[in-house]
Parts: C-alpha cells; structure tokens; sequence
C-alpha cells in the first residue's frame, strides 16, 4: 500500500481491497468512545468554579460583557445618528401599531419604550430594533378583539336612550388582555430558552416565513381599509374572518367619510412620494428624511386648527395620559382563553427577531445566540406584560435604517428609548387632534418590504417549485385560516413537504467510468456503463420506515429480478416436490409389499431413498428440466436482465432453476439457446447497495437489509453493503444485523472495493472493462 506522486495535481493511490473488518484493523479503531460518560458530563455540568459561573453570567447579560468594551471614538457618533433617527421612527410607529393592537395609542408607545432597554441589556444581536411591529401587533388585536368585542361593551344613552360602546371599559379590558398575552408569551420563550430550545425555529423554514409574513401584512391592510375609508366595520376572528371583514367593509362603503379619504389620500401620496426620494437620494444623504414624525406633525396641526374631528366627524386618536403607567400585574385568570395565541405569538415574534439578527450577524461577522435570544424576547415580553406593553419582534424597516446610519452596538436601544421617553412625558397630549387615517397610512407604507416579497414567486418557481408551493400555501393558509390556525397549517404541511421529498427520493443503477474509480449514474451519464453480472444500486436520501418498502420494491425494478415472484415459484416447486418424493416413497413401498421385497425394487434397482446426490444430478435426470433463460430488456432506459418463460417470463425446473443457476441459457433473437455458466457476463451474480446517503438505521431499515440478504440468496446472488458511516455501521451492530449468515466482511469501504472483491470471486479475467483494477485485488486509481 502506498503513494507515489507524479506531478503536481495528479497522484496514483495503490491499496489492497477494503472491508469493514480490514478498514477497523487498518485504521485502528477505537475500542472506546472519546466522549465522556452521561454521568461525567452531568457532574460536569453541576460543578461550580468561578471562571464558570462568570461564563454564565455573562452569557445570561451580554451588556456585561460588551459595555466595558465600548468604544466611544469608533462607535459612538454612528450610535448617536442612529439612535436619534430610530427613535423618531418608533413615535409613529409607536402609536400606529397600537391601534392594530386594538388598544389606546399611548400603550403603544410604552412598547417601544420599556422592552427595547431590556433588550439592550439581554440581547446578543447589535444591528436590529426591536418594539412594536405590525405582525405581532395584529396578532394581539386578533385576541382582544375576539375576547372583547364591541358589542359586550353597548350601553345605552341616557339622553336619547340609543346603544353607545362603553369605550373606557372597553379599552381597559383589551389592554389587560394584550398584556396577559404578552406576558404568557414572554413566559413561554424564557422557559424555552432556559432549556435550549433555540433550535425549534430552524423548523420555520424561510419559504415559510415570508409567506406567513406576506399574508400577515394582507392582514395589516385589511384591517385599516375603515380607517381609510372612515367608517365602522365589525371585527370577525377564526377561519374566513378576512372574507367576512372585506364584505363587510363593501356593506359600509355607503357611509364613506370624504374628509377621511381625502387625508388619506393626501397622506398616502406624501409619503410613498418621500420614501421613494429617501431611496434614490439613499447615497447622498446621511440619514433620510423622517417623513412619519413630518406628517403626523403636520397632520395634527392641520387637524386641530380645521377641527377635522368636530366638523367633519374624522376619527382621531384621542386622550393621551401624560407619564408613565406604574406597573400592574397583568389578569392571569385570561391564561386558560389566550393560551393558544400566546404560544403562537412567542414564536413569530422569536422567528423574526433570530432570522434578521442572523443576516446582520453574518453581515458584520459576529455570533447571534439563538437560545439567548430566546430568552432575551422571553424577557422582554414579561417586562413589558407588567407595564401593559403588548407582544414586540424585531421591524425589518427599523432595522435597515439602523445598520444604514451607522449603528454598530446596542446603545442605539438605549439612545431611542430617551427619545420616546421624553416625547411619552411632555409631548404625548400634543397629538392628541391626530387623526387614525394618517397613522393607518404609516402602517401600510411601511409595509412595502412584505409585500416585496411577492417576488419570491418568480424566483423559487425557477429555483424550486416545492418551496414555492410551501410559499403559497402558507400565504393562503394565513389569509383563510387566520393568524394562528393558519401557522399551524403551514408547519404541518412544510413538514409533509419532508417526508414526501423522503418517500419520493430517486432511485438509481450506477455504472462504471472507464479509466477511474467512479461510478455514477447510467441514466445521466454516457460514459458510465453496467459492469456485467452486476447491479450497484443507489437511492438519494436515507432508507428509513416510511420509504424502507419503496427501496425494495425500487431495488426489484431497476435490477430486473421479481424476488417474490421467484420465492413463490421456489415454493411452489418446492411443494411439489416434496409431493412427488412422498408419492414415489408410497409406490415403492406398496411394490416392496407386493413382491416380497424388503428395500429393493425389480430389476435390482435401488430405492429412491437409497440414491446418491450424484445420481440425482445426472444428466439422465434432467431430461425433463426447462433451464431458466436470460433476456436483454431496457428498463428505464438502460439494460437489465430479467428472467422470462419461453422469451417472455420464467419456467423452474425440477431440480435446477432457484436452487442453483448451474445451467442458464440465454435466448437469441431467432429461439435457438446456446448453454452459459452462472459467471456469464449476462448473468447477475453480485447486487451492491450504496448507502452512502443513510444517514441513520431505524428497525425497518435493518429488517429491509435482513430480507434483502436472505432472500437474494435464496437464489445465489450476492449482497453487498457499500459507502456506510460509522453511525450506521453502529446502530446496525446494536440492532443485531451482523451474525453469520451475514458477516461484516460484506460491508465495504467504497463500490469499487466491493466491486473488486465480487470480481475476485466470480472471475475477473472474464471482465475487460474492470481487469485492470481487479488484478492481484489492488486499486490503481488516477485522481
């Protein structure tokens, strides 16, 4: 065994045939695993020494670790620009999200206030922004919305005696049902991120993920078309509750306020118009315009000097309390009806936060800690749930802008929360004149990077029409099923999507590339060719208990030979033999009895029973026999060999056939048979099956490979197992699949090592194609 190099990028490899026996010994392996015992590693876990709880420390409060690294000459400037410019993002989205929140718009500013410090404080991602976001906010409006809706609120006035909605106690209400939802979501994420269960969201796929959030921002849209339009619609939950509000808002369009639509449209213009010069002009200036906190200034000027509200009856924000709420414990009595929607909530909002902290992450080269993460929104949430904040994520506008002016740590959190702190103290009354039509406008405008999404069809139905059909899915699922259901939905068929791609894998016959050690697929490749009388047999994903029959019946197909039909024949044959031996021993006895004769039959001839094995094999006892024929057929478009009767199926004789291949003719084109041996070059006589792509073994695997060793023997063919990991090679030990009628010696290192061996035993001389590998059970192979 050995190297010789000959030139640079080419090398000659020279090594003996490799089993798995040769290739333990060879390499040596380890008799012992290296990885500590369970009982190791959890006493390691509960040891405490100090440099360990400090690595726990500052893992649990990465602002420990950051800030006393802080540097103010590199990072300071770019963190103030930000800060300031994210900060007046939050005043408007602060007070438009809180009315898809369906709760009053100060309490969308407490969102945007006190769990983005405690994020700075708990959070690994530097670049992203967190607070209030359209999808969680809808999210949450869903539930207060479905428990308290308008109509459990009507009271009836005492002037005219008409049903009035009790606004006071309604919004009380919905806030205390946003801030117990919140809190039991923030409960649910910290939990799970205390036991490592960061890894639950790698199962929201990305195709996913954005179709749900497309769908969501469809809800967004839907849900403002009354402010829009100035009127009163009904708020509808469960599945087709989009359906029943869009029908709704078409009852009502009657009733349409011209004085909303027309501040509507005003504010729609102005702003698409400012956001698309803050892109084209992205270069030339260092921060873009703000336009949100522009127009809701402007527009509650104009509202309040044109006394919108009073004239033209156009919706207005309201009363906005000056200071800070003290904190309250949410209702926990509201837990057992949200739930659900908690749960749901959670996991959106984590999803957001973790895929964009990754992107930035891997932009800016840093780790983002996913199980951290999840603690830190866990944290976030709770906070927030004591001081009736509602559910946060991470706002992919927020965001961009953060990392487009220069923002490179967490203190851009802490510079924006000044901001809306100060605008919470002494400036909230002022926008009390606001009208909703402008902040509906916000959220719409500031939903263009969701509904950019839509290009993501034309690119996956080019790239892979299996994620496109997740995509779709998800989308109408969200639309139709609402928020929650429809995740559920998408989850479950995303993951159907897997198992279907496992049940569905391709299935192929390699062949040989002459001149190399490769072996590759016959229906793809030209050059790769069928090494006679052997069938290499390759599937592309793991053989597991959904898939294990299909790799059979796949394995009969390509390779041409029906194994159960040929076992029911042998069977049959079998029987029938058995059958004439016990009517021939019944004869000869009832002759014996009839002649006198102890065990000899007339004539001096010997008792069947008494007959020698060669005198069973001569060939004056083989008259009778019909030999099993060879026919070239394609199949798939290649060339296999099955066995056919009389040029079109199999006949077995009485004594040959299953048990031996001794004699197989082969049938030419004109009917006349010429005699083979079992090493014909058109003869099967080797299967190797290339698990290269089993990634594990379950039972069904290891009974699929047991049948399949038994029952190819049955009628002489051998098995070979090639391209096993050591993981599988483990669990096939552990479940008891090596014995001696299938030893481990069957397992080999590469298909050309299995292929060499088969060679070996069968007569390589007879196989140009391959002689030169096989010669003296070496492998020369030019790489």
């Amino acid at each position: 065994m050995g190297v010789k190099e000959q030139r640079a990028g080419e090398f000659y490899v020279e090594r003996d045939v490799l089993n798995e026996l040769c290739l333990d010994e060879l390499a040596r392996r380890r008799t012992h695993s290296t990885r500590p015992l369970l009982k190791e590693r959890v006493k390691d876990s509960l040891r405490c020494s100090v440099p360990k709880l400090k690595r726990s420390v500052l893992s649990f409060i990465p602002i420990l670790s950051w800030l006393p690294c802080y540097s103010v000459r590199q990072d300071a400037l770019g963190d103030l620009i930000s800060g300031i410019s994210i900060g007046i993002m939050h005043l408007p989205m602060g007070l438009a999200y809180a009315l898809l929140a369906s709760v009053p718009p100060v309490f969308g500013l407490y969102t945007s206030f006190y769990p983005v410090l405690i994020y700075c404080i708990f959070g690994t991602s530097r670049h992203i922004s967190v607070g209030a976001f359209a999808v969680t906010s809808i999210m949450i409006g869903t539930t207060t919305e479905r428990l308290a809706p308008n109509s459990a609120f009507m009271i009836l006035n005492g002037t005219n005696g008409t049903a009035v909605i009790d606004v006071v106690a309604r919004d009380a209400f919905r806030v205390q049902i946003a801030a117990s939802t919140t809190l039991l979501s923030g409960i649910f994420l910290f939990l799970l991120g205390m036991i490592r269960f960061g890894f639950a969201v790698t199962y929201l796929s990305d195709p996913l993920v954005r179709g749900y959030m497309t769908g969501a921002g469809i809800h967004v849209v839907l849900s403002q078309l009354p402010n829009f339009f100035g009127i009163r619609t009904g708020r509808f939950s469960g599945p087709l509750s989009q359906v029943y509000l869009l029908i709704d808002i078409c009852r009502h369009l009657p009733e349409t306020n011209i004085a909303a639509v027309v501040v509507t449209l005003v504010a729609l213009a102005v702003l698409i118009a400012v956001k698309e010069l803050n892109i084209y002009y992205e270069k030339k200036m260092p921060v873009p315009v703000p336009i949100e906190l522009i127009t809701i200034i402007v527009a509650t000027l104009i509202s309040y000097y044109c006394k919108l509200n009073s004239r033209y009856k156009v919706a207005v924000i309201g009363q906005i309390p000056k200071g800070l709420q003290p904190p309250m414990s949410p209702d926990i009595s509201l837990w057992g009806s949200v739930v659900g929607d908690a749960f749901v909530v959670g996991i959106v909002g984590y999803a957001l936060n973790i895929s964009l902290g990754k992107i930035f992450g891997q932009k800016h080269g840093y780790n983002v800690d996913s199980n951290q993460e999840m603690v830190a929104i866990g944290l976030c949430n709770i906070v927030g749930g004591f001081f009736q904040c509602h559910a946060i994520a991470a706002s992919p506008s927020r965001t961009l802008l953060q990392d487009s002016t220069g923002g490179k740590t967490q203190v851009v959190g802490l510079i924006s929360s000044v901001l809306v702190l100060i605008f919470i103290l002494q400036l909230g009354t002022l926008f009390e004149e606001l009208p909703k039509a402008v902040l509906a406008c916000i959220v719409v405008v500031n939903l263009k990077g969701l509904f950019m999404q839509f290009k993501d069809i034309p690119a996956l139905w080019k790239s892979n029409k299996v994620d496109l059909l997740v995509w779709l899915v998800t989308l109408v699922c969200t639309i139709l099923l609402n928020l929650d259901l429809g995740l559920a939905a998408s989850i479950s068929f995303s993951m159907l999507t897997v198992i279907f791609r496992t049940q569905l894998p391709r299935y192929s016959i390699l062949g040989h590339v002459p001149g190399t050690e490769l072996y590759l697929d016959t229906d793809t490749y030209e050059e790769a060719k069928e090494i006679p009388g052997i069938t290499i047999f390759r599937s592309s994903t793991t053989m597991y208990y959904t898939n294990a029959q299909l790799y059979l019946d796949a394995l009969q197909e390509k390779s041409g030979i029906d194994i159960g039909m040929l076992l029911i024949k042998k069977k049959k044959r079998d029987t029938e033999e058995k059958r004439k031996d016990k009517k021939e021993k019944n004869k000869a006895k009832k002759e014996a009895k009839k002649n006198g004769v102890n065990g000899h039959l007339p004539n001096n001839t010997v008792h069947p029973d008494d007959k020698g094995d060669e005198e069973k094999g001569s060939p004056d006892l083989k008259l009778n026999q019909t030999a099993i024929s060879l026919v070239d057929r394609p199949i798939n478009g290649q060339v296999n060999w099955a066995f056919e009767q009389q040029g079109t199926g199999f006949d077995l004789g009485s004594e040959t056939g299953i048990h031996g291949y001794d004699h197989i003719t082969q049938t030419s084109s004109t009917g006349g048979e010429g005699e083979m041996g079992r090493n014909s070059v058109n003869d099967t006589h080797t299967i190797i099956l290339d698990l290269s792509t089993t990634n594990f073994a379950d039972t069904a695997t290891v009974k699929t490979l047991k049948n399949i060793f038994l029952n190819y023997r049955e009628i002489d063919i051998d098995i070979y197992l090639s391209g096993c990991q050591v993981c599988v090679v483990e669990q096939l030990s552990s479940a008891g699949f090596f014995s001696e009628s299938i030893p481990k010696s069957c397992l080999f290192t590469t298909i050309h090592d299995a292929v060499l061996h088969s060679l070996r035993l069968h007569g390589a001389s007879d196989v140009p194609i391959i002689y030169e590998y096989a010669l003296d059970l070496t492998c020369t192979t030019k790489m």
